[in-house]
């Protein structure tokens, strides 16, 4: 059991410190307390390179985090023999500097600097917010203290076992005579046993020359003995098929594709309420529009499932965690925080900026954006544009040279991501009916939207999120299943059309609806997206979503197939769908999907039609490894529409171009 554990700094501000009993509690307070003996009597008397420390009956161990200038401490009963706190430190310091980076590099700045600008944004009253900042911090590292405790009792326990006897397997009988078992062990009943086995050997090969079958089986029961004769197994009983054809009410009742009525499930609240999720709803506005909810990072904030991964993380690289999991020693504490600082201070003194200055700062840059999933050529062209930048510039000092350089990076992205068009569809929806004169046509054209991409990325179930958005804006929608290949496409969007119409009809104000327009399999898909558009615009639907089938980026007949769709139908948007896991795979797909949709769909009046826009899915599996926003932006020039992050329908978000520039920039 641990007396004590606090982590400070060099210059002696304590960031936390617990005491886990009264005794410890009280003393820590005091002059004598063994953290201060340590300082004094170890630290500041450069006793520092010494394995442990011990004072009043207190064992005292720590380690530094020399990068950040912090000490961690923990302070324990000497005599309890305490095998795992080296490896608790070293967790603790990795796992801490991990979750708390970002506050930390600015309290490390704000002491080196002393700007009162860095030191006004964490503070509160003009003193520093430990506890804020720090907050969750005894939850983690109770989790983290736990592991090893659990891991020391588990070994304690395997040592206290005593060895388990080896048991002796008998030697089966064998017919050579040169193995025959020794007297000293068989007692009679097993020479009973033995003599059996050899007698049913022998009658079992004299049947065998005399053709007639005998039961298999080493022993063959004596008459008037206590063995029972083994039953024979009972034969399977053969399956009974139907004589004749099932009739309809057979069939009735095997069908469950159609609504079965007031009885289907779908009529449940309980499914109803499963396929949104009010978390993640988004608001209206003061116009009554219904937006979907901006992306939250949750950078600079203490996520569980992100503690507990670097609590698994930490506890493995220890000794302990490697007996469960074998696996490289490496120091992340260093890494976490050297991604940028480390590099800037080879650089020193106020020169100007050279090439050779900045080589070793891009070198590390690029790979700190290849971690975070960014495209090695788009990071490569990022990294040179920031190098252009700063090459010449006179910059004096740490901070300002890391000032300089992480701003340049940030304005580098932020110009990438930046969209140089509109992304406000609700407003473009609008428009379009706002264009409708009856002097030219008697029934309004649709806004019309197609979504493409490669296979499994999650076109059709993000189609149907942005059908739920329109709905809740009071838009009817016509779905166009014009993905006449995959098996159960169509039956995929009819389940999300029924699914649509019953929220549509408890969220919404009931001006909207959807349907669902299909001709089932193997049919042009351009054919159907025609007949669809006319069909929204005799039936006066507001926007048409046309689903398409997924298909590989180097499959040339089925590009010109869907460059046929778009060039007969010209929608108004042509939305790419990917996935967040791609890194290079993203500048190839989106790189040939442009270029063939727009080579393949040009006419002889209209030049082709490229990418308009991306929805990037399962966003919520990446964490801050957000690259493939920052690589298809770069490919395209095209703005992220939407990002998927669940499996409801309202899990649909607003991605800022001022988040995805503080996750790639996180360390």
């Amino acid at each position: 059991m641990l007396d004590h554990c606090s982590i400070s700094h060099k210059g002696g501000l304590v960031l936390w410190a617990r005491s886990f009993t009264p005794a410890a509690s009280k003393l820590s307070t005091t002059a004598a307390s063994p953290v201060n003996s340590l300082v004094r009597e170890a630290l500041i008397e450069g006793r520092a390179a010494e394995d442990k420390y011990e004072k009043d009956g207190y064992s005292i161990k720590w380690t530094f985090a020399n990068e950040m200038g912090l000490i961690f401490v923990i302070a324990y009963q000497r005599i309890l023999h305490l095998t795992y706190v080296e490896d608790l430190l070293q967790a603790m310091k990795e796992v801490f500097i991990k979750l708390f980076t970002p506050f930390l590099l600015a309290f490390v700045q704000s002491l080196t600097t002393k700007t009162a600008e860095a030191s006004k944004a964490l503070t509160i009253g003009g003193a520093w917010d430990f506890a804020a900042a720090f907050a969750g911090w005894n939850g983690v590292f109770d989790k983290l203290l736990k592991r090893f405790e659990d891991k020391a009792a588990d070994e304690r326990k395997s040592r206290s076992k005593p060895a388990a006897r080896a048991i002796q397997t008998p030697t089966p009988p064998s017919d050579e005579g040169d193995n025959v078992p020794s007297q000293a062990h068989v007692d009679p009943s097993d020479a009973e046993a033995i003599a059996r086995n050899v007698q049913a050997l022998k009658g079992r090969l004299k049947g065998k020359k005399k053709g007639i079958r005998v039961a298999s089986g080493y022993s063959t029961p004596a008459s008037g003995t206590d063995t029972d004769t083994p039953k024979r197994k009972g034969a399977k009983a053969m399956r009974k098929w139907g004589e004749s054809n099932p009739t309809a009410d057979d069939m009735s009742q095997l069908d469950f594709s159609e609504d079965k009525g007031p009885d289907n499930k779908s009529l449940d609240p309980a499914f109803l309420k499963a396929l949104v999720d009010e978390h993640s709803r988004g608001a209206r506005t003061k116009d009554g529009l219904y937006e979907i909810k901006d992306l939250d990072m949750n950078l600079g904030t203490l996520d569980t499932a992100a503690a507990d991964n670097a609590i698994d993380d930490a506890f493995n690289r220890t000794a302990a965690g490697k007996a469960a999991l074998a696996g490289p020693s490496t120091s992340t504490a260093a890494s976490t925080f050297s991604a940028f600082t480390g590099l800037f201070s080879r650089i020193t003194g106020s020169k100007p900026l050279s090439k050779e200055d900045l080589a070793p700062i891009l070198a590390g840059m690029k790979d700190h954006l290849m971690k975070k999933n960014v495209a090695v050529d788009i990071a490569n062209k990022i990294c040179e544009g920031v190098g252009e930048s700063l090459v010449g510039k006179r910059v004096g000092g740490f901070g300002g040279i890391k000032t300089h350089v992480r701003g340049a990076l940030s304005d580098a992205i932020t110009r990438v991501l930046t969209p140089n068009t509109s992304t406000d569809l609700l407003l473009a929806v609008r428009n379009k009916r706002a264009e409708f004169n009856p002097a030219i046509s008697d029934k309004r054209t649709p806004y019309t939207m197609t979504f493409v991409g490669v296979n499994g990325v999650g076109k059709s179930t993000n189609l149907s999120k942005v059908c739920f958005w329109l709905l809740q804006n009071d838009f009817r929608v016509l779905i166009a299943a014009c993905d006449t290949f995959r098996s159960g496409a169509v039956e995929q969007l009819r389940v999300h059309v029924r699914n649509l119409s019953l929220l549509a009809e408890q969220t919404s104000t009931g001006k909207g609806g959807v349907e669902l327009y299909e001709r089932g399999y193997g049919k042009d898909a351009a054919g159907i997206a025609k007949e669809a558009i006319s069909y929204a615009k005799e039936n006066e639907f507001d926007v048409v979503l046309i689903d398409t089938a997924g298909r590989m980026q180097d499959n040339e007949p089925l590009m010109k197939a869907l460059a046929k769709l778009v060039a007969v139908n010209n929608p108004d948007k042509i939305i790419f769908v990917g996935e967040a896991l791609v890194g290079n795979e993203a500048t190839d797909q989106l790189t040939k999907f442009d270029r063939s949709l727009k080579e393949f769909s040009s006419t002889a009046g209209r030049p082709g039609r490229g990418i308009d826009g991306m929805l990037v899915t399962k966003w919520d599996t990446v964490d801050d490894k957000v690259g493939a926003a920052l690589s298809m932006t770069y490919v395209t020039g095209k703005p992220i529409l939407f990002v998927g992050c669940g499996q409801t329908y309202t899990d649909l978000r607003q991605l800022r171009v001022a988040h995805v520039v503080q996750a790639l920039l996180s360390d």
